[in-house]
């Protein structure tokens, strides 16, 4: 082991104590309390209807099935294409921190801002989600479009431009281009269905209803729905008939909105508009300094304060479980059997929405931050383990390798451990997202103060606090970023 390597290991083990000790600390600011009387009951009501779904309401499963699929067709098809226009100038620093500021936007930030404008109309649902997403797409796609190999581009004259790219890069980055935007549909399923809670009619919407009402036959039904859609995506989602599904998705939900003029002409000049600073002709700037000092003391501080607590919990939770699950789906200790179905439980794990585990987690738990830090933990734990597994099936032993324990901490643990770090640190910023997202089921991030303002019309609070969320996921993004750069971990992007 040469200088350079051993220094890059102490590096990253120093890296991984630092995550482990800020984690520690944090649970001891944390609430995780346990608020319900009998968690136990609920668990076992919820139990029972998971094993006697009701399907009778044809209709209206199907309609929330139609939609949740039209707004991530929809969303997917104009966050694919800004993306891929973004990803040819990605290069300048301008459209990178454009990318960078929409996409640390949660899509339902988007929605909140966007149903001031145009109500709850299916062109809230294409543009909460293609925003961000294109933001996110641009990021993936310039990277892709980086990594590629630069001989076959160099071997042509510079005059060349554009077709060069269409003629070298792009067949060379056009495989994993396209795993990583299918993957992504995956995600903008999840995000449809999210688009629900705040009252879109996708699934998300009945099943906070059934949910919230105790009808856990019925949430059952919407879940089961949920899976085979995602899990059946292998078999329908295919490059020929996709055209197809676009049009069906405009024809059966045009994205149209109920808006008028003069509301939307308000919002802009007005509502958005801190209110010291509206209807005046001379700025108070003594106002404007108790406004602003309001609102960072009793509201941006704590939030922040508890959207950090909660971010770290979560990545060392994920952290653990990501290291405790990979061997579920790897070859190196499983047969094809069992490795399937810790597969189908890894699957089902990630599928489901960060914010609807949480929702059913306050169900159980009552309102505290352990819902919100299960829910993130086993999500995220479960992507990380999916591809740990994946990767570390592809490793070659020696023949007299040892078994269980020992395999797992002597040969393959320290094989996958820098390729661990990497996609843990590239998850952070997605946690950051979740955790701030979170506050409004009614835990004290950022988001809980956001969704305050909007309910009380306080549009010009609620924008300075997205605005403070949008920084934060933007620091947390350049620190991952710069600590990858740094230790030399560089996870396949079209994975995550």
């Amino acid at each position: 082991m040469n200088v350079k390597t051993h220094s890059h290991n102490n590096t990253r083990l120093k890296l991984s104590l630092w995550l482990a000790l800020t984690g520690f600390i944090a649970l001891l600011f944390a609430d995780i309390d346990i608020h319900r009387a009998s968690p136990g009951q609920e668990l076992l009501r919820m139990g029972q209807g998971l094993m006697a779904p009701n399907f009778w309401s044809y209709r209206e499963i199907a309609s929330s099935a139609f939609n949740t699929l039209a707004f991530a067709l929809q969303g997917m098809a104009l966050a694919s294409t800004a993306g891929f226009i973004l990803a040819l100038l990605y290069r300048h620093p301008l459209v990178r921190g454009f990318c960078a500021f929409i996409r640390a936007i949660h899509e339902l930030f988007w929605a909140l801002i966007f149903i001031q404008l145009f109500g709850l109309s299916p062109l809230t649902g294409l543009l909460a989600i293609a925003i961000p997403y294109a933001g996110t797409l641009a990021k993936i796609y310039g990277e892709l479009f980086e990594e590629t190999e630069a001989a076959p581009r160099n071997n042509l004259l510079q005059s060349a431009g554009l077709s060069a790219f269409f003629y070298t890069t792009l067949p060379l980055a056009w495989r994993p281009l396209l795993q990583y935007t299918s993957y992504r549909f995956e995600c903008a399923i999840r995000s449809s269905i999210v688009l629900g809670f705040v009252g879109l009619p996708t699934l998300g919407y009945h099943l906070e209803t059934a949910l919230g009402n105790g009808q856990y036959n019925d949430a059952a039904a919407l879940l089961y729905v949920l899976l085979a859609i995602v899990l059946s995506l292998r078999w329908w989602l295919k490059k020929a008939p996709l055209p197809v599904y676009l049009i069906a998705a405009l024809i059966y939900l045009p994205p149209t909105a109920h808006f008028s003029w003069a509301n939307i002409a308000r919002f802009l000049s007005e509502d958005i508009i801190p209110a010291p600073l509206r209807n005046k002709t001379n700025i108070d700037y003594v106002a404007v300094f108790d406004w602003l000092a309001m609102l960072w003391q009793q509201q941006i501080v704590p939030g922040v304060t508890s959207t950090l607590i909660l971010s770290q919990i979560v990545l060392l939770l994920t952290a653990i479980l990501s290291l405790a699950w990979f061997p579920l789906n790897s070859r190196q200790f499983f047969s094809p059997l069992k490795r399937s179905l810790g597969d189908g439980f890894l699957i089902i794990a990630r599928t489901l929405p960060e914010y609807l585990l949480a929702f059913i987690g306050l169900l159980l738990l009552g309102p505290s931050m352990l819902p919100a830090i299960l829910a993130l933990g086993i999500h995220n734990g479960a992507i990380i383990a999916h591809l740990l597994g994946r990767y570390s099936g592809e490793l070659v032993l020696r023949e007299d390798a040892c078994t269980g324990i020992n395999r797992y901490s002597y040969e393959i643990l320290p094989r996958v451990y820098r390729q661990f770090l990497a996609f843990l640190l590239y998850r952070w910023e997605v946690i950051m997202r979740e955790t701030a997202i979170l506050g409004m089921l009614g835990i004290g991030t950022l988001g809980f103060y956001i969704d305050s303002a909007f309910e009380e019309f306080r549009f010009d609070r609620a924008l300075l606090l997205i605005l403070c969320a949008a920084i934060l996921n933007i620091i947390a993004d350049m620190l991952a970023r710069n600590l990858r750069q740094r230790l030399h971990l560089r996870p396949s992007p079209e994975t995550l």
